[in-house]
């Protein structure tokens, strides 16, 4: 099924491609034309999965290159940002408090000292999960870790496999929102949100001022709805001894763990500071991450830790942001706007908020893939709302959020679908579905009751 559908999607990319090709569209340039072409197509091989989003991405970096859609250096101006050097530096970084520990002692500390039933797991679950995520900048590193440590709490209290489904959906679930908290949550989306809102600058104190309160109440909205939900088949008794043996199997604090307790800290510090030393966070976290690896201060980082860094990922990340960047050059941008949104903006700002949730859910529930609908839909946002003179950060943020936290199937969310499978987070659709269909109305609470009335009153509106 899987291998049928990816050679549909292939075929049906190249045929929309090519009739789309020619068809005569008026008010669009030549370079705009192609750009649609190259990108529509794109997004339905990405949608059908017809093969690695890295090699899809690499091939449309080609074709808008080799056409000369645009200038190579706007399709590959990602690489020429810090923010694909902070991906980078995250992504090394989340690799070193894995491989030294110092994430899963954190974890059973913390198990050990305030988890005792399955109320307070899945409570320990989204504190975890909002811990780490300022160690381990990157959702699924983090989401396995706590999984591996949640496996061990599981066996020991003799859970019930229907009950460690739940415990495993919310480690995966929870991943969302909290990553969504910090500019530094999730180094491959969020950065990626902030560089949309150009030529605004939005670093890491901005982020958490214009997010942090929205993300934290999105968050606290699906741990609710996640006990609700999702009770226990009985109750549960932690089993404290077995946490205490595996504490003892860790023994003292490494000297490899303190270094990287250290490192870890600076990198927080200076990304809480970034309004102060004026350093782009993106350069710090590379500094952290290349600090990792000096002899004697850091030795945590080995040759091999590069494998931790997709290159995939980062060529994904390219096509999406190229998708936007040369969209906006050659006039496709504006021409979506124009011929598919309305032609005048709703000026109540909470039926705009509905408006973009609306219109970002519905992409998102057609392709999936949240930073191709990201690279579609932000665009497309900010050229329609441009007449109301809004700091571009308010549609970039309402779409974002409608987009990056929704999701009904696994395939919406990756941070879902990596926890999908029993040897992984154990759930299936079925869990997905089950919460995935009521929260897609709570994002409508989130954007149109909770964001818009915190950016009023922080004056961004």
């Amino acid at each position: 099924m899987g291998k049928n559908k990816g050679i549909i999607g292939f075929i049906l990319g190249i045929i929309i491609g090519l009739v789309l090709y020619f068809i005569n569209i008026p008010g669009l340039s030549y370079e705009g034309h192609l750009c649609l072409v190259f990108s529509l197509m794109t997004v339905i091989f990405w949608a059908f999965g017809i093969a690695q989003p890295g090699y899809t991405s690499g091939l449309y970096l080609l074709l808008l290159a080799v056409f000369k859609v645009a200038q190579p250096t706007l399709i590959f101006s990602t690489w020429t940002t810090s923010m694909m050097y902070l991906i980078i530096g995250a992504y090394l970084i989340a690799t070193a408090v894995k491989e030294s520990g110092l994430g899963e002692r954190i974890a059973y500390w913390y198990i050990s000292q305030y988890v005792t039933n399955f109320k307070s797991i899945i409570i320990s679950i989204f504190v975890l999960t909002f811990i780490l995520s300022l160690l381990i900048p990157h959702p699924w590193p983090r989401a396995f870790l706590i999984m591996s440590v949640m496996a061990v709490v599981v066996k020991s209290a003799n859970i019930p496999r229907e009950d460690a489904v739940k415990i495993g959906f919310t480690v995966f679930t929870a991943s969302i929102p909290v990553s969504m908290i910090f500019l530094t949550g999730d180094a491959s989306i969020n950065p990626l949100a902030a560089a949309s809102c150009a030529p605004e600058t939005v670093g890491w104190m901005e982020w958490f001022k214009i997010m942090g309160l929205p993300m934290t109440v999105t968050s606290f909205i699906t741990m609710f709805m996640i006990l609700f939900m999702f009770k226990p088949s009985r109750e549960v008794e932690v089993n404290k001894n077995e946490i205490a043996r595996k504490r003892v199997e860790l023994g003292s604090m490494t000297a490899q763990e303190k270094r990287t307790a250290f490192w870890v800290i600076m990198a927080i510090i200076l990304w809480m500071t970034d309004t102060i030393h004026g350093i782009d966070i993106g350069w710090v976290t590379l500094f952290i991450a290349v600090m990792m690896a000096m002899p004697k201060i850091g030795g945590i980082l080995t040759p091999g830790s590069w494998s931790g860094v997709p290159v995939q990922t980062l060529l994904f990340l390219t096509a999406a942001v190229a998708i936007g960047r040369v969209g906006g050059a050659t006039g496709m941008n504006t021409w979506i706007a124009q011929t598919f949104l309305p032609g005048t903006v709703p000026e109540n700002m909470f039926v705009l908020a509905a408006f973009i949730t609306v219109v970002s859910i519905v992409i998102h529930l057609c392709f999936g893939s949240v930073i191709a609908v990201m690279g579609i839909v932000i665009p497309a946002m900010l050229a329609f709302t441009k007449p109301m003179g809004l700091t571009s950060i308010i549609p970039v943020m309402i779409a974002y959020t409608a987009i990056n936290a929704h999701f009904i199937l696994p395939f919406h969310n990756l941070a879902i679908l990596v926890g999908t499978g029993e040897e992984n987070g154990m759930y299936t659709e079925k869990e997905t579905i089950k919460f995935g269909l009521p929260f897609t109305l709570v994002l409508f609470i989130i954007t149109c009751i909770v964001e818009i009335p915190w950016w009023k009153a922080i004056g961004l509106w």
